[in-house]
């Protein structure tokens, strides 16, 4: 395959792959999908009341990640003077300049949504939000009763004069700067009070003494308790004015692991240093003076290209909250997916196991099997050992608490544990210990690389013979996001994938070099080579037959090398279909280039995350479901495995999904030739394809008392 304006082999002239233009820049990819997840809280049709206000959160706390890494990255290549541009032709300045525009925009439209549509739907709801100034005299005398009890005691104001070095403000903090009056000498001292982040952000006033409850739900903010009360902190202080902001730090942990005996003790100190990383964005209010925000701006060393006004509430993260309110009307109807296993096998995995493979799409299958996986395998006196690896298990996890099991009960358990899972990594430090404490062989990963594969090997004697299980999945070994994540669960005893598993963890906790597959797809090792190979075979398909056809389903699509071929592949006729939820580089429809290929991402109740890999192969089909999305950093710095599927039932079965995802034209968007998004309007019938996989789910069971609002 060629991927410049060469030729190829049948002596054809190719269009220049390289060319910027025919590329979607990587940082704009992810805030056009950010947009996407905003729309669905714009959409007043889209979900219940509740479910629009979770969507500003999710949108708001992926916003704040997204400065934390990505922005905090660029901000270092343009402190350092890097002028390399992207694949689409930015430099680092040019990238933080759009940024910046496109956020502020963003920004603007999520405070309309809430305070424009939101707010005043929550109130016809009985669901009220009150500042302090609009309650009674009695009221606010309850909540400065309140405050100095429940508040007051955890607050710390600190000056700032020659005397009172600039006070230190941690990532994500929301802080009130304070101009003050000393009553004796006049002189106008600034002082910051941090609103403490360990109480609820958002309080509900009928829990307060002194408020009576009349079925009304009301909250007002913590900050703004607070504010009306600075003068029980500053006694003899006139308070002019107080001025809400925030700020964001960069939170990416680098790790030099060639200089770090203990990567343990390195990852805790870098838990540590998030906090001390560089300011990448400062919030503030518009009504904040010059003097302050020059004040601020110098102290904490941005620029103003750093600095966002907003007006209302900064960070609305918290806005999750709201969910935990027992308004079931105002929320998503509640859905309990099945377990066919436990009801076909009486929750005997590996009886299941035996009869046949088994292919669950969580969530519209129950996550549990999983867990009664390493649940019985724990107690199983004929279970030898377990391997698994861990990349996102959440907190009170069933399956870390059935691994200790496991080894309590004699058996032969290691864990892999990805030290380096981003925004986890104090958790699995906690996880870590706890398992090594019950004699888990726990080992974090290779050097440089993180492990992201989702893998479970069981060896059990069976007739005084060994036999293997194994569970391959698409999603982390969490029951919490397995109830929100589309994900697919293989499990298997095949012997060639087992071979293949057990020489990867060989690989994962000792010295071994393997690097030969028989059939899993292993990054960093083949998993790009393999992939690009199908896709050029599905090309020697099409010229011989006619019939070349590819589907994917990924989060991201950014690998250059690989969006080549998709380009090279779509230059030769075969017909193309990306699902790709996130970030997709690739642009589809250009005349010549990528005709053939279309690209859709679906945002709805669930979270798309299942990765799947389909090649028609000439009738052979062939799928392969996995970890693994198709960016540099999966295929060249994590260790991700893609599975085969060999069952042709559960090939067809994978296909019907995807099929029915390429058909939704109400949760779908679809990418335009210019990288930009549309929503899908045509006169086919409506199909949501997320809540005909739970009408499916739900026909299925015995009893299902799931009511769908639509179709």
């Amino acid at each position: 395959m060629q991927t410049g304006n060469e030729e190829n082999v049948a002596g054809d002239a190719l269009p220049d792959f390289f060319d910027p233009s025919f590329y979607v820049n990587r940082e704009l990819s992810w805030i056009y999908f950010n947009q996407r997840v905003l729309e669905e809280a714009l959409d007043r049709e889209a979900h219940p009341l509740l479910e629009r206000v979770k969507f500003i959160s999710i949108f708001s706390s992926n916003l704040d990640e997204y400065f934390m890494i990505r922005v905090a990255g660029i901000e270092d290549q343009y402190d350092a003077g890097i002028q390399d541009r992207t694949i689409d032709g930015h430099t680092p300045s040019e990238q933080l300049e759009k940024i910046r525009m496109m956020v502020q925009r963003q920004l603007i439209e999520r405070n309309e949504c809430f305070y424009r549509d939101l707010v005043p739907a929550l109130q016809q709801e009985g669901i009220v939000f009150l500042r302090v100034s609009e309650l009674s005299a009695l009221q606010q005398r309850a909540l400065s009763h309140y405050f100095r009890k429940e508040i007051y005691p955890v607050l710390t104001p600190l000056a700032f004069d020659t005397g009172h070095p600039f006070p230190f403000m941690s990532n994500l903090s929301l802080n009130l700067a304070i101009e003050l009056e000393d009553e004796e000498n006049r002189t106008v001292k600034f002082a910051r009070v941090k609103v403490p982040s360990i109480l609820p952000r958002l309080l509900r006033l009928n829990e307060i003494k002194g408020f009576h409850d009349d079925g009304i739900i009301r909250f007002i903010w913590l900050e703004d308790l607070v504010e009306n009360n600075l003068a029980q902190l500053f006694p003899k202080m006139r308070i002019i004015k107080s001025h809400l902001f925030r700020l964001i730090r960069d939170a990416d942990i680098e790790i030099e692991e060639d200089e770090a005996g203990d990567l343990l003790e390195t990852i805790e100190q870098g838990i540590r240093s998030q906090r001390y990383g560089k300011v990448v964005r400062l919030d503030i209010t518009p009504a904040m003076p010059l003097s302050v925000r020059k004040l601020l701006i110098k102290n904490l060393d941005v620029t103003e290209r750093n600095v966002y006004e907003i007006d209302g509430a900064l960070g609305f993260s918290c806005l999750l909250d709201l969910l935990k309110i027992d308004r079931p009307e105002l929320k998503d109807e509640p859905f309990v997916p099945s377990n066919r296993i436990a009801e076909q096998f009486d929750t005997d995995i590996f009886s299941a196991i035996k009869a046949k493979d088994q292919l669950l799409y969580h969530p519209y299958d129950s996550f549990q099997p999983v867990v009664d996986f390493i649940n019985q395998a724990a107690l199983d006196p004929d279970v030898l050992s377990i391997k698994q690896t861990l990349y996102r298990v959440g907190s009170n996890s069933p399956i870390v608490q059935a691994l200790m099991r496991a080894a309590e009960e004699g058996k032969q358990v290691a864990v892999l544990v990805e030290l380096k899972a981003r925004f986890d990594e104090e958790n699995n430090i906690i996880w870590a210990r706890a398992l090594e404490d019950v004699g888990v062989h726990v080992a974090y990963g290779l050097p440089r690389l993180k492990t992201h594969a989702k893998l479970t090997l069981i060896v059990r004697r069976e007739q005084k013979k060994l036999k293997r299980y194994l569970h391959l999945g698409t999603g982390n070994y969490n029951p919490a996001t397995g109830k929100i994540y589309t994900d697919y669960s293989l499990f298997t005893a095949n012997e060639q994938l087992a071979n293949d598993v057990a020489e990867l963890f060989n690989a994962l906790t000792g010295y071994s070099k393997h690097t030969e597959y028989r059939k899993l797809l292993v990054s960093p090792i083949n998993t790009r080579k393999r992939i690009i190979g199908m896709i050029e075979r599905e090309v020697d398909w099409h010229r011989k037959e006619n019939t070349g056809r590819i589907v994917m389903k990924m989060n991201a699509l950014v690998d250059a090398k690989t969006i080549r071929a998709l380009y090279w592949a779509s230059c030769k006729g075969v017909k193309i279909d990306l699902i790709i939820r996130g970030i997709c580089c690739l642009k589809p429809g250009i005349a010549g280039i990528s005709e053939n290929i279309r690209v859709i991402s679906v945002i709805g109740r669930f979270l798309e995350h299942s990765r799947a890999y389909y090649f028609h192969n000439g009738g052979k089909e062939e799928l392969y479901l996995g970890s693994a999305d198709i960016m540099p950093r999966n295929l060249d710095d994590r260790v991700e495995t893609l599975f085969p599927v060999f069952d042709k039932v559960f090939i067809q079965m994978v296909k019907s999904d995807l099929d029915l995802i390429l058909s939704d034209n109400v949760k779908a968007w679809q990418m335009n030739s210019d990288g930009l998004y549309s929503r899908i309007n045509n006169d086919a019938p409506k199909v949501n394809s997320q809540t005909l996989f739970l009408t499916r789910a739900c026909l299925k069971k015995k009893s299902c008392k799931f009511k769908l609002r639509e179709l």
